[in-house]
């Protein structure tokens, strides 16, 4: 694994911030971007997830890295959570909310092996 230098670094990261910004992208179409409630949490959720892996990565010890990716897991099933209201409402398709939900899962994956990773690393 090449050496983590920045945050923007982590391939977890990377995917969270496109993740996010496909969720502002699909909350600023139609009825979803006027059910501020719902657009805005799921905005603050997607958001969190990238940024909880941002604010980890400085904390200074994997501990407690890992206790910010674990957040950052739960944001994104918090986003999985908000895309089936988003369909049962109508303001997504189903196409829309397959890509949004397998991008969910995908960063997911990657927060998960990161986590992996720094466990593994923590008992050499």
């Amino acid at each position: 694994m090449a050496k983590i230098e920045r945050f923007e670094d982590i391939r977890a990261w990377q995917m969270a911030r496109e993740l996010a910004n496909l969720i502002y992208d699909l909350t600023d179409q139609g009825e979803f971007a006027r059910d501020f409630k719902l657009r805005d949490q799921i905005r603050d959720a997607a958001g969190s997830i990238m940024h909880n892996i941002a604010e980890g990565f400085d904390d200074g010890s994997d501990g407690e890295f890992i206790h910010f990716l674990k957040y950052s897991r739960r944001s994104d099933s918090e986003v999985q959570s908000e895309l089936y209201l988003a369909l049962d409402r109508g303001y997504i398709t189903k196409p829309q909310f397959q890509n949004a939900y397998d991008r969910c899962t995908e960063a997911k994956k990657s927060i998960n092996a990161f986590i992996a990773y720094l466990r593994k690393s923590r008992k050499k």
